[in-house]
């Protein structure tokens, strides 16, 4: 299969190598002088340096140029970059299916990339990719596994087929909405984990605070329509013990960034990476007040972003909250 990776950070990165030993592909990227280093050192030494990228991968700086003879669109650009993206295909009229696999909501208006989508194109074959897995994991050949969701079941289980490999196995599923929302929570609770690890909180702290945040996806993703399976999944549970977890979880640097004091301006700057829960986290208590949603450690991680209230004192106010019996979550 000849597939186009859009965008050429860690992850998309990651993806182009791991799919190059079975498809043909192509990457593209907006910066030229990224791409250009791409090519000459077949590193990318920005994202993933030590990973070599193996000789049949195509890097191409013009579109145009990279959609020629594609069969599947891969897009791994940020969520707020997906709609502009998806703006330029469509003018230069491209008819292959498309897959993203960015995580997390449109800043200023809270929608999901299938939202997006569907506002660009209609009802397009299309579909989502995400799971638990870190770019650098995926690029060094680690075992991993993601899960391809497309409200169309035909395409949802070939691409799946396509894209599954001795070292990436990927599962199929209709629940376009729990994926996506899964993928998108998992970062905000991420920053909570993280604050609670730079507070040194300890073990039985941060398995609190998964938990918790498991409910609160849970809760949410309900009432947007997702399936309650899917949160107990690969991109539900799966996603958020990672991310929560695992050093190399770029949200979770955030929040133990942000618990000794940092300014957020200069964690990210330093972090050089995109870190989706901190947009995502904005739109996601939005979302929960629209929607009379209780998401108590969402609304403490916006506090702390926003400077509102300091990561100790953010901890006291959910310590605090009166007790209720678990089942009513």
């Amino acid at each position: 299969m000849n597939i186009t990776v859009l965008g050429s950070g860690a992850w998309g990165t990651a993806l182009a190598i791991n799919l190059a030993q079975k498809h043909t592909v192509t990457l593209w990227g907006r910066d030229a002088a990224h791409l250009a280093q791409l090519a000459s050192t077949h590193e990318n030494q920005r994202y993933l340096p030590g990973c070599k990228l193996p000789e049949n991968i195509r890097i191409e700086k013009n579109l145009a140029d990279a959609l020629r003879g594609c069969e599947l669109v891969l897009s791994v650009v940020p969520t707020n970059g997906l709609r502009a993206t998806l703006v330029e295909l469509k003018k230069l009229n491209s008819t292959a299916p498309i897959v993203w696999a960015c995580k997390g909501f449109e800043a200023g208006t809270s929608k999901l990339p299938h939202e997006i989508v569907a506002e660009i194109y209609g009802d397009v074959i299309c579909g989502v990719l995400s799971g638990p897995s870190f770019a650098l994991e995926v690029a060094q050949g680690k075992p991993a596994a993601l899960t391809l969701a497309s409200s169309h079941a035909d395409f949802a289980q070939k691409i799946s087929q396509q894209l599954h490999g001795p070292r990436l196995r990927v599962y199929s599923s209709t629940d376009v909405v729990g994926v996506e929302l899964g993928g998108a929570l998992k970062n905000v609770m991420a920053i909570a984990a993280g604050i609670s690890d730079g507070m040194q909180l300890g073990h039985n702290a941060r398995a609190a605070m998964i938990t918790r945040g498991l409910a609160e996806i849970s809760r949410l993703g309900a009432k947007l329509g997702g399936q309650s399976e899917t949160f107990m999944g690969l991109t539900g549970l799966g996603d958020l013990v990672l991310t929560c977890t695992g050093d190399l979880s770029r949200n979770r640097k955030v929040g133990v960034e942000l618990a000794k004091g940092k300014a957020l301006e200069n964690i990210l700057h330093d972090l050089g990476h995109v870190a989706e829960g901190v947009s995502t986290a904005r739109e996601a208590a939005r979302l929960a007040t629209q929607h009379h949603i209780d998401m108590p450690i969402t609304t403490a991680v916006c506090m702390v972003l926003e400077g509102k209230a300091a990561p100790a004192a953010a901890l006291e106010a959910l310590l605090s909250r009166d007790t209720k019996p678990e089942a009513r979550r």
